[in-house]
Protein backbone atom coordinates (compact mmCIF):
# COMPACT_ATOMS: atom_id res chain seq x y z
CA UNK A 1 0.00 0.00 0.00
CA UNK A 2 0.89 3.44 -0.73
CA UNK A 3 2.73 5.33 2.23
CA UNK A 4 1.12 7.44 4.76
CA UNK A 5 2.86 11.11 5.09
CA UNK A 6 2.46 11.86 8.52
CA UNK A 7 2.54 16.04 9.40
CA UNK A 8 3.07 17.01 12.94
CA UNK A 9 1.17 20.42 13.50
CA UNK A 10 3.78 21.55 16.25
CA UNK A 11 2.50 24.60 17.47
CA UNK A 12 -0.61 26.38 16.27
CA UNK A 13 -2.03 29.72 17.39
CA UNK A 14 -4.13 28.53 20.21
CA UNK A 15 -2.79 25.89 22.63
CA UNK A 16 -1.12 27.63 25.20
CA UNK A 17 1.58 26.16 28.39
CA UNK A 18 -1.10 26.74 30.92
CA UNK A 19 -2.43 23.63 28.86
CA UNK A 20 0.33 21.57 28.05
CA UNK A 21 4.05 22.21 29.35
CA UNK A 22 4.90 20.61 26.48
CA UNK A 23 4.02 23.06 23.63
CA UNK A 24 7.45 24.25 22.44
CA UNK A 25 8.00 27.78 21.63
CA UNK A 26 11.04 28.86 21.13
CA UNK A 27 13.10 27.76 17.87
CA UNK A 28 15.50 25.83 19.50
CA UNK A 29 12.42 23.54 21.12
CA UNK A 30 10.29 23.44 17.87
CA UNK A 31 13.68 22.19 16.08
CA UNK A 32 14.52 19.47 18.70
CA UNK A 33 10.45 18.38 18.88
CA UNK A 34 10.65 17.68 14.94
CA UNK A 35 13.85 16.16 15.07
CA UNK A 36 11.95 13.73 17.27
CA UNK A 37 8.84 13.92 15.06
CA UNK A 38 11.03 12.89 12.03
CA UNK A 39 12.73 10.04 13.78
CA UNK A 40 9.26 8.98 14.95
CA UNK A 41 7.59 9.18 11.95
CA UNK A 42 6.34 12.26 10.47
CA UNK A 43 8.10 13.30 7.17
CA UNK A 44 6.70 17.06 7.29
CA UNK A 45 5.62 20.21 10.08
CA UNK A 46 3.12 22.12 10.39
CA UNK A 47 4.77 25.39 11.09
CA UNK A 48 3.24 28.46 13.22
CA UNK A 49 5.69 30.21 15.83
CA UNK A 50 5.67 32.32 18.73
CA UNK A 51 6.82 34.97 20.43
CA UNK A 52 9.45 34.49 23.88
CA UNK A 53 6.54 34.72 26.14
CA UNK A 54 4.02 32.42 23.56
CA UNK A 55 2.01 34.94 21.68
CA UNK A 56 1.06 33.75 18.61
CA UNK A 57 3.00 35.69 15.65
CA UNK A 58 3.81 34.96 12.15
CA UNK A 59 7.10 37.18 12.03
CA UNK A 60 9.65 36.36 9.42
CA UNK A 61 12.21 36.06 11.48
CA UNK A 62 10.56 33.54 13.99
CA UNK A 63 9.98 31.46 10.53
CA UNK A 64 13.90 31.96 10.02
CA UNK A 65 14.92 31.03 13.06
CA UNK A 66 12.62 28.13 13.68
CA UNK A 67 13.38 26.97 10.23
CA UNK A 68 17.17 27.03 10.03
CA UNK A 69 16.80 25.62 13.55
CA UNK A 70 15.30 22.30 12.29
CA UNK A 71 16.98 21.94 9.23
CA UNK A 72 19.69 21.75 10.84
CA UNK A 73 18.56 18.95 13.14
CA UNK A 74 16.94 17.22 10.44
CA UNK A 75 15.52 16.62 6.64
CA UNK A 76 11.81 16.99 7.56
CA UNK A 77 9.76 18.77 5.13
CA UNK A 78 8.71 22.15 6.57
CA UNK A 79 5.27 23.56 5.89
CA UNK A 80 4.19 27.01 6.87
CA UNK A 81 0.86 28.09 8.01
CA UNK A 82 -0.74 31.33 6.69
CA UNK A 83 -3.85 30.92 8.96
CA UNK A 84 -1.93 32.62 11.57
CA UNK A 85 -3.99 33.39 14.64
CA UNK A 86 -7.46 34.68 14.16
CA UNK A 87 -7.73 38.67 14.07
CA UNK A 88 -4.59 38.98 11.55
CA UNK A 89 -4.49 41.05 8.81
CA UNK A 90 -3.53 39.18 5.65
CA UNK A 91 0.09 40.64 5.69
CA UNK A 92 0.91 39.50 9.27
CA UNK A 93 -0.45 36.35 7.99
CA UNK A 94 2.07 35.53 5.14
CA UNK A 95 5.07 36.22 7.44
CA UNK A 96 6.39 33.00 6.33
CA UNK A 97 6.21 33.98 2.80
CA UNK A 98 8.94 36.50 2.82
CA UNK A 99 11.36 33.57 2.87
CA UNK A 100 13.54 32.61 -0.04
CA UNK A 101 16.78 30.94 -0.63
CA UNK A 102 17.22 28.40 1.75
CA UNK A 103 15.19 29.58 4.15
CA UNK A 104 12.57 28.81 1.44
CA UNK A 105 9.65 26.51 2.90
CA UNK A 106 8.40 23.39 0.85
CA UNK A 107 4.85 23.86 1.47
CA UNK A 108 2.47 26.69 2.64
CA UNK A 109 -1.29 26.61 3.73
CA UNK A 110 -4.19 27.77 1.81
CA UNK A 111 -7.50 28.58 3.97
CA UNK A 112 -10.51 28.79 1.37
CA UNK A 113 -13.31 29.99 3.34
CA UNK A 114 -14.18 31.61 6.32
CA UNK A 115 -15.76 29.83 9.02
CA UNK A 116 -16.94 30.14 12.66
CA UNK A 117 -13.73 28.89 14.89
CA UNK A 118 -15.64 28.68 18.50
CA UNK A 119 -16.39 31.82 19.49
CA UNK A 120 -14.19 33.63 16.91
CA UNK A 121 -14.38 33.66 13.01
CA UNK A 122 -11.58 32.55 11.10
CA UNK A 123 -11.55 35.31 8.29
CA UNK A 124 -10.96 34.34 4.99
CA UNK A 125 -12.89 36.43 2.13
CA UNK A 126 -12.37 35.72 -1.40
CA UNK A 127 -10.31 38.19 -2.11
CA UNK A 128 -8.22 37.99 0.99
CA UNK A 129 -8.19 34.33 -0.26
CA UNK A 130 -6.66 34.97 -3.96
CA UNK A 131 -3.95 37.47 -2.23
CA UNK A 132 -2.22 34.82 -0.05
CA UNK A 133 -2.92 32.66 -3.15
CA UNK A 134 -1.13 34.87 -5.22
CA UNK A 135 1.78 34.91 -2.87
CA UNK A 136 2.06 31.45 -2.49
CA UNK A 137 2.18 30.85 -6.45
CA UNK A 138 5.31 33.79 -6.63
CA UNK A 139 7.03 31.42 -3.88
CA UNK A 140 6.80 29.01 -6.71
CA UNK A 141 5.22 26.70 -3.66
CA UNK A 142 2.06 24.33 -4.01
CA UNK A 143 -0.05 25.20 -1.39
CA UNK A 144 -2.26 22.76 1.17
CA UNK A 145 -5.75 23.71 0.60
CA UNK A 146 -7.30 23.93 4.03
CA UNK A 147 -10.70 22.98 4.08
CA UNK A 148 -13.04 23.33 6.76
CA UNK A 149 -16.23 22.55 5.07
CA UNK A 150 -17.49 21.19 1.84
CA UNK A 151 -18.23 24.61 0.15
CA UNK A 152 -14.27 25.41 0.47
CA UNK A 153 -13.86 22.11 -2.28
CA UNK A 154 -15.60 24.15 -4.44
CA UNK A 155 -14.01 27.63 -3.85
CA UNK A 156 -10.75 25.32 -4.54
CA UNK A 157 -12.21 24.87 -7.83
CA UNK A 158 -12.79 28.55 -8.60
CA UNK A 159 -9.21 29.24 -7.57
CA UNK A 160 -8.12 26.34 -9.98
CA UNK A 161 -10.19 28.36 -12.95
CA UNK A 162 -9.00 31.46 -12.20
CA UNK A 163 -5.07 30.48 -12.28
CA UNK A 164 -4.26 31.02 -8.53
CA UNK A 165 -3.62 27.33 -8.26
CA UNK A 166 -3.15 24.06 -10.27
CA UNK A 167 -5.29 20.83 -10.66
CA UNK A 168 -5.05 17.98 -9.04
CA UNK A 169 -3.75 19.23 -5.86
CA UNK A 170 -3.26 18.48 -2.22
CA UNK A 171 -6.34 19.27 0.17
CA UNK A 172 -6.51 19.34 4.05
CA UNK A 173 -9.85 18.15 5.70
CA UNK A 174 -9.85 19.97 9.13
CA UNK A 175 -12.56 18.24 10.84
CA UNK A 176 -14.19 18.70 14.43
CA UNK A 177 -13.45 22.59 14.91
CA UNK A 178 -16.63 24.13 16.50
CA UNK A 179 -18.64 25.70 14.18
CA UNK A 180 -17.40 24.06 11.47
CA UNK A 181 -17.97 20.32 10.09
CA UNK A 182 -17.81 17.38 12.35
CA UNK A 183 -15.16 15.33 12.77
CA UNK A 184 -17.41 12.04 11.12
CA UNK A 185 -16.57 9.56 9.01
CA UNK A 186 -19.52 10.55 6.48
CA UNK A 187 -18.09 13.89 5.93
CA UNK A 188 -15.02 12.57 5.36
CA UNK A 189 -16.12 10.15 3.12
CA UNK A 190 -18.46 12.74 1.19
CA UNK A 191 -15.43 15.15 1.42
CA UNK A 192 -12.69 12.93 -0.07
CA UNK A 193 -14.74 11.56 -2.82
CA UNK A 194 -15.72 15.49 -3.90
CA UNK A 195 -12.05 16.75 -4.45
CA UNK A 196 -10.96 16.85 -7.61
CA UNK A 197 -9.60 13.77 -9.89
CA UNK A 198 -6.09 12.71 -9.16
CA UNK A 199 -5.78 14.95 -6.20
CA UNK A 200 -4.37 13.82 -2.61
CA UNK A 201 -5.70 14.54 0.70
CA UNK A 202 -4.37 14.74 4.52
CA UNK A 203 -7.09 14.44 7.49
CA UNK A 204 -6.44 16.70 10.62
CA UNK A 205 -9.26 15.88 13.44
CA UNK A 206 -9.22 17.92 16.27
CA UNK A 207 -8.98 16.42 20.00
CA UNK A 208 -10.20 12.99 20.79
CA UNK A 209 -10.80 12.26 17.21
CA UNK A 210 -7.50 12.86 15.72
CA UNK A 211 -5.45 9.42 16.78
CA UNK A 212 -8.61 7.18 15.65
CA UNK A 213 -9.24 8.44 12.54
CA UNK A 214 -5.22 8.18 11.55
CA UNK A 215 -6.37 4.35 10.84
CA UNK A 216 -9.58 5.93 9.58
CA UNK A 217 -7.78 7.68 7.38
CA UNK A 218 -5.51 5.01 6.88
CA UNK A 219 -7.89 2.63 5.29
CA UNK A 220 -9.43 5.34 3.07
CA UNK A 221 -6.09 6.01 1.53
CA UNK A 222 -5.79 9.23 2.57
CA UNK A 223 -2.77 10.98 4.71
CA UNK A 224 -2.75 12.35 8.16
CA UNK A 225 -1.89 15.15 10.79
CA UNK A 226 -1.52 15.15 14.13
CA UNK A 227 0.05 17.37 16.81
CA UNK A 228 -0.83 19.63 19.78
CA UNK A 229 -2.11 22.18 17.64
CA UNK A 230 -4.74 20.19 16.93
CA UNK A 231 -5.21 17.66 20.07
CA UNK A 232 -2.85 17.73 23.45
CA UNK A 233 -3.91 14.21 24.49
CA UNK A 234 -1.92 10.75 24.21
CA UNK A 235 -5.09 9.63 25.90
CA UNK A 236 -7.85 10.52 28.09
CA UNK A 237 -6.53 12.64 30.51
CA UNK A 238 -2.71 11.95 29.80
CA UNK A 239 -0.88 14.92 27.80
CA UNK A 240 1.19 14.08 25.19
CA UNK A 241 5.12 14.90 26.34
CA UNK A 242 5.77 16.62 23.03
CA UNK A 243 4.65 16.08 19.48
CA UNK A 244 7.05 13.38 18.83
CA UNK A 245 4.58 10.85 21.25
CA UNK A 246 1.67 11.81 19.10
CA UNK A 247 3.71 10.97 15.91
CA UNK A 248 4.76 7.64 17.05
CA UNK A 249 0.84 6.91 18.01
CA UNK A 250 0.29 7.96 14.28
CA UNK A 251 2.74 5.74 12.98
CA UNK A 252 2.01 2.28 14.60
CA UNK A 253 -1.71 3.15 13.86
CA UNK A 254 -0.82 3.52 10.29
CA UNK A 255 1.34 0.11 10.41
CA UNK A 256 -1.25 -1.10 12.16
CA UNK A 257 -3.51 -0.74 8.96
CA UNK A 258 -0.82 -1.83 6.40
CA UNK A 259 0.66 2.15 5.52
CA UNK A 260 3.97 2.87 6.36
CA UNK A 261 4.99 6.60 7.09
CA UNK A 262 6.24 8.08 4.41
CA UNK A 263 9.91 9.87 4.53
CA UNK A 264 10.36 13.55 3.11
CA UNK A 265 11.38 12.13 0.34
CA UNK A 266 8.14 9.74 -0.81
CA UNK A 267 6.31 12.66 0.93
CA UNK A 268 7.45 15.12 -1.76
CA UNK A 269 6.88 12.73 -4.46
CA UNK A 270 3.73 11.96 -3.45
CA UNK A 271 2.15 15.42 -3.01
CA UNK A 272 4.05 16.40 -5.94
CA UNK A 273 5.98 18.95 -4.21
CA UNK A 274 8.82 21.02 -6.52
Amino acid sequence: MQPMVITAAMVGAEVTREQTPYLPITAEEIAEDAAKCREAGAAMVHLHVRTADGRPSQDRELFRQAIRAIRARCDVLVQVSTGGAVGMSVDERCGGLELTGLDRPDMATLTTGTINFGPDVFWNPRPLVRDIASRIKALGLKPELECFDVGMIDEARALAKEGYVELPAHFDFVLGVGGALAADERALDFMRSYVPEGSTWTCAAMGRHQLPFVELVAHKGGHSRVGLEDNIFLSKGVLARGNYELVAEAARRARAAGREPATPQQARQLLALT
